[in-house]
């Protein structure tokens, strides 16, 4: 009598195999999205830290953004020329700049898309 797998049991073995796989293939995209929305979430609240220090230094405004809606870099100013951030942080999956507006006396910075948590975004709005 030889000793060999049945096609049954073949088949058995390739579906549980075909089920890990589609789960770990699941759980790394989920890793991966929050991966990048942790990584938009410091983006933002570095830039968020870069303003208030520009406000408190550059005489209690805010820098405008430029014609195009986005900050230039560095932000600084006279008292700061080297700037408090030397290059703005772009969203990782896109390499959209973030969304800024302001008007010299408030600020808000937004990453639209965070992708787990909130449909809506994340923004951070001036402190002052």
């Amino acid at each position: 009598m030889k000793k060999a797998f049945t096609l049954l049991e073949m088949l058995i073995v390739l579906g549980i195999i075909a089920v890990m796989l589609s789960i770990l293939t699941v759980s790394y995209s989920t890793a991966q999205k929050k991966s990048r929305d942790a990584k938009r979430k410091g983006d933002v609240k570095a830039i968020e830290n870069a303003l208030e220090q520009y406000y408190s230094v550059c005489g209690y405004t805010y820098p405008t953004p430029n014609s195009s809606g986005s900050l230039t870099a560095p932000i600084g100013c006279v008292n700061a020329p080297n700037g408090f951030i030397p290059t703005i942080p772009v969203d990782p999956k896109s390499n959209a700049e973030y969304t800024f507006t302001s008007s010299g006396t408030d600020f808000s910075i937004c990453a639209n898309s965070i992708e787990m948590e909130s449909p809506t975004g994340y923004c951070l709005n001036s402190q002052q």
